[in-house]
């Protein structure tokens, strides 16, 4: 298995994001891709610079006038008097079917959720190489499918991606690697799940999938109704229109452990196999562990080896997705467990 990593994704370096309305140093920190870097390679795999991929897997994803912004907001920004030196919003709009505004301010509200995604001179650079690793990690299990009928690659992408709308960054992620993934695999397979196992509820994948019936989602994380994303991630929501019933969300409480998940994951394996996938996207939290900054659930390194093992039973076709996990001692080692397990 190879792991899929540019450095150039480390430009991406937010300074702050507001906790509580408090601003406190931004958790995303270019080091901890090091940090899972260094244990993809202990757990056997070798890095792949990602080629360059084009615009058009985001584009598949995110709507056209998303992308113009996240490609020119930085510039625009640096023209206003005053302005931060960071592009963060200071104005929502109450509704997203409204005019459109031609001022930066405006639309850094309407494209950021929330101010926990900042934008530098470095950051669009940076998603695009992150992006750059989902597909070939994806094109990478396309190309071995012939040799091996469940391959695996793991796409190490940072900034993550699992909170980013069609048009609307959030909670750290700009472009939602994810679902760039799922749309190359869906290039081959009429169906493809996309599993989250994150600390956080993957809103932005379910916003993109969410009235569609070709892609199953399906997110286990820290119930939402006192933890972010508080909106979106409750067991009712089940998808729209011809997506009635391919959304499954699995909320559970704060402080879970390895005992009291692996029923819930048990229960998230079952659905992805009643849909019948061709292939399967994991959305990688490694911030469910007990020692990650946030501390919302309680799971040890071995439990996500045991999570890995879990979902290698499935047989399945198989690219890997990083998404949230911050800096502690255990990081590393609790990749090196996972990818360990799903191997």
């Amino acid at each position: 298995m190879n792991v899929y990593y540019d450095r150039a994704q480390k430009a991406h370096a937010p300074k702050h994001f507001l906790v509580s309305g408090a601003p406190q140093p931004s958790p995303e920190k270019p080091e901890r891709a090091d940090a899972m870097l260094s244990g993809a390679v202990n757990a056997g795999l070798t890095p792949v610079v990602p080629p360059d991929a084009g615009l058009g897997p985001i584009a598949a994803v995110h709507t056209p006038e998303y992308i113009t912004f996240l490609s020119t907001i930085y510039e625009r920004w640096q023209r206003i008097d005053g302005a931060s030196a960071e592009v963060v919003p200071n104005i929502h709009p109450d509704r997203r079917d409204g005019a459109y505004p031609k001022s930066a301010v405006g639309q850094a509200g309407y494209h950021m959720a929330d101010t926990a995604c900042p934008i530098s001179a470095d950051s669009w650079p940076a998603i695009r190489r992150s992006a750059d690793a989902a597909v070939a990690a994806a094109q990478a299990v396309l190309a071995e499918t012939e040799s091996n009928a469940a391959p695996k690659a793991y796409a190490l992408c940072r900034p993550p991606g699992h909170h980013a709308f069609a048009d609307m960054a959030g909670g750290f992620c700009f472009v939602n690697n994810s679902a760039v993934a799922a749309g190359v695999l869906r290039s081959r397979y009429d169906r493809v799940a996309i599993l989250d196992v994150d600390l956080h509820h993957g809103n932005g994948t379910q916003g993109v999938f969410y009235a569609r019936p070709d892609v199953l989602t399906v997110s286990i994380h820290a119930d939402p109704v006192r933890f972010y994303p508080f909106f979106w991630g409750h067991a009712d929501e089940r998808g729209s229109g011809a997506g009635l019933g391919y959304n499954y969300n699995l909320p559970i409480p704060r402080g879970t452990a390895d005992a009291d998940y692996m029923p819930t994951l048990d229960a998230a394996l079952a659905r992805i196999a009643a849909f019948a996938p061709g292939a399967l996207v994991v959305a990688l939290g490694l911030d469910s562990r007990a020692d990650d900054p946030f501390g919302g659930l309680s799971l040890t390194p071995d439990g996500y080896g045991a999570v890995g093992r879990a979902i290698a039973q499935l047989g399945l076709p198989t690219t890997i997705v990083q998404e949230g996990g911050y800096l502690s001692d255990d990081l590393g080692p609790t990749l090196t467990s996972f990818l360990q397990g799903i191997a």
